[in-house]
């Protein structure tokens, strides 16, 4: 059997504000904003080089005020680089954490989702 991660809804309060976040700071690729109706808002994202993308929007059930999701990973070849590069462009990244081989870097969106950036040693 196989299954694929595909998809990850985020809470959200202010969806331009997440979308612009996204988009101009951390790099994701706008896949879809529609509107189908009735109120409802369906912004999706992808990370650059990722099969799995996030969805932020409107009407599509939960509350921003649930809480929020934490822990999300974004797998770097660069954690330097990637880092720097994010710092450049606005992003609070945290300074890199070295645990036990594995290199860590943390963020969270305008909400308090929040990310990690981690480098897997190189395999030889």
């Amino acid at each position: 059997m196989k299954m694929r991660l595909e998809l990850v809804p985020l809470p959200v309060v202010d969806v331009e504000r997440s979308k612009l976040f996204y988009t101009e700071v951390i790099g994701f690729e706008l896949d879809h904003d529609v509107q189908p109706g009735n109120g409802m808002r369906i912004v999706q994202l992808t990370p650059p080089g990722s099969a799995c993308s996030v969805v932020i929007g409107t009407g599509m059930g939960g509350d921003p005020a649930d809480g929020t999701v934490n822990g999300l990973h974004l797998v770097v070849d660069d954690l330097i680089a990637a880092r720097e590069e994010l710092r450049g462009r606005g992003a609070d990244v945290s300074p890199i954490q070295d645990m036990g081989g594995v290199f860590y870097a943390y963020f969270s969106d305008p909400d308090g989702n929040s990310w990690a950036l981690q480098q897997l040693p190189v395999r030889s």
